[in-house]
């Protein structure tokens, strides 16, 4: 390099200033930024050795790269030097703006320090600008500042030695190594931004190829799951709305999927399990319901929610999970009919007759009599019952059994008929079922109790029950029935029952008794039916014996 006594530079030594700073700037990478920046100071700025010692994410500063000598090279890359080692040699010697040179006179305090360093060798200065082989020179590199000084954090430092004319760099030399420096610190700014790019832009690639990859096992999993699954909108006016469904609960229903997108949940479920749908609308919901086929008929499923958010902000979504529980189910209805049907008859039995006619009776509170006698004194109307008895009235607490329940109530005794219409217990006994057993066995016996038990069911109207109570007694609850009309019905029932029947090929006949009793609220289940039975044996006992049976 030219000193700073020449009027002039000549203009090929600013070109190969130029080549070299544009090398630096077009370095694919950042290794092969740092190698280019060394270069540069040994092909452009006359210099025969450059180091560059880049500060690592710890503070200290590593050998990144080196020019000019292969030995130096293989001894040094790669080893690091402390920051306070650093911070002392660029806190001492002497300043030439941001350069630092460090004269042989002073750096022999340094020669045992822990920074990475190449002795030359060569014969003492015989000028005063002449070059010592112990001479050091150092270009701290910072990133720019905001306005463009080298203002910013410490990046790495340039290590020189050896001038090529054996001089101590002039003005110019100085100003052309501080201006290398300073754009070296951008070209490996850069550098270090592309490559954090680059990074980033690698695990980005990575991300979308694991979510990729992800989607497509969720897809698989979702499109070839052997149960049920549909994604399903989540709030607003479109809640429950069907977006997605796999091909097993379209063949579940029976409905393709297209036709699956135009309805929600909420469209298809049986109408009494509505309020179960809507309950289990939340994340972790678990319900079994029943959801309408194509055909018009309903397979009960267990239905299972989670909720999925399309984003960290994005819309969320149910995805459900439907499973085929007919099977089961019909299981589960078949064990309960059996605990609560008679095994011979497929009525109703003893237990299940009880439940039911405990469920239309409420219990009269023990006090409720000495209400009427309190009304007067409190101020409260008093409410009566179709009996005389008072159940409810403004600000009373104590007959709340009553609230939200119609009263089973019981027609007048007397020969004409007052219009009240009550539950009618009729208690049915057979008479002459005994001899046919004994006469004919116990599978005639078994074939007159179906039969029986057939025109029992024939004989009474839709929502009335017949129950079997056990051998040969039957029992029907028939509300809404006046005395007149429950006396007729058990007429009608006795002309059905003593019609001859086909038992082990022959035809039997049995005759029947019926005790009419009535259920009212303030009774339990076994009152009223021992009242029932008890009118079926004044019955049976007020009539001739030849007209009780019939053989």
């Amino acid at each position: 390099m030219e000193t700073e006594s020449e009027p002039y530079v000549r203009l090929a030594t600013l070109r190969q200033l130029h080549q070299v700073m544009a090398d630096m700037n077009t370095a694919r990478s950042l290794a092969d930024t740092l190698q280019t920046v060394a270069d540069g100071v040994v092909n452009g700025l006359g210099y025969e050795l450059a180091c560059v010692n880049l500060v690592r994410p710890d503070g200290d500063l590593v050998v990144a790269a080196f020019a000019g000598n292969p030995a130096a090279e293989a001894l040094i890359t790669g080893r690091v030097g402390s920051r306070d080692s650093w911070d002392r040699r660029l806190n001492m010697g002497e300043h030439w703006g941001d350069l630092v040179f460090i004269p042989h006179t002073e750096g022999w305090v340094l020669d045992d320090d822990d920074v990475p360093q190449w002795y030359t060798e060569g014969p003492a200065p015989r000028f005063e600008d002449e070059w010592h082989p112990a001479d050091r020179l150092f270009a701290p590199m910072y990133t720019p500042g905001v306005h463009g000084g080298a203002c910013g954090e410490l990046i790495g430092v340039l290590s020189v030695d050896r001038p090529r004319n054996g001089r101590l760099p002039g003005a110019w030399g100085r100003e052309a190594l501080q201006m290398y420096a300073f754009q070296a610190a951008i070209a490996i700014s850069n550098a270090r931004l592309r490559a954090n790019m680059q990074r980033a832009l690698v695990r980005l690639e990575r991300d979308q190829q694991a979510l990729r990859a992800s989607e497509e096992s969720f897809r698989q999993a979702f499109e070839y799951a052997p149960s049920g699954m549909a994604i399903a909108e989540m709030g607003g006016d479109q809640h429950g709305r069907v977006l997605r469904t796999n091909d097993a609960l379209c063949r579940l229903l029976g409905r393709p999927a297209s036709a699956m997108r135009r309805y929600s949940f909420s469209d298809l479920v049986h109408p009494e399990d509505i309020g179960t749908l809507l309950r289990t609308s939340a994340e972790g919901g678990r319900a079994e319901l029943r959801l309408a086929r194509r055909d018009g008929t309903y397979v009960w499923v267990s239905l299972r929610n989670s909720v999925v958010a399309d984003a960290a902000d994005g819309p969320r979504f149910l995805l459900t999970h439907v499973e085929d529980i007919e099977e089961r189910k019909r299981r589960e209805l078949q064990l309960a009919h059996r605990a609560s049907h008679d095994s011979l008859t497929g009525l109703p039995n003893s237990a299940e007759l009880r439940s039911r006619l405990s469920a239309r009776l409420c219990k009269r509170p023990a006090h409720a009599g000495a209400l009427e006698s309190t009304d007067a004194a409190y101020g409260h109307p008093a409410v009566f019952d179709a009996n005389g008895h008072g159940f409810d009235f403004p600000g009373s607490a104590a007959l709340d059994a009553y609230d939200h329940h119609v009263h089973t109530v019981a027609p007048e005794e007397s020969e004409r008929d007052d219009g009240t219409k009550g539950l009618a217990v009729l208690f049915c006994d057979l008479d002459g079922f005994k001899s046919i057993n004994d006469r004919f066995g116990h599978n005639a016996g078994d074939a007159v109790l179906i039969e029986v038990a057939r025109r029992l069911t024939r004989g009474v109207r839709d929502g009335d029950t017949v129950a079997r109570l056990g051998g040969d007694e039957f029992v029907i609850l028939a509300d809404g029935l006046g005395r007149a009309d429950a006396q007729d019905l058990a007429v009608r029932l006795r002309n059905e029952i003593i019609q001859p029947i086909r038992a082990e090929g022959r035809a039997v006949r049995v005759g029947a008794s019926f005790g009419i009793g009535w259920a009212h609220c303030g009774m339990t289940a076994d009152e009223v039916l021992k009242s029932a039975d008890e009118r079926m044996y004044v019955e049976k006992r007020s009539r001739p014996k030849q007209h009780r049976r019939a053989g």
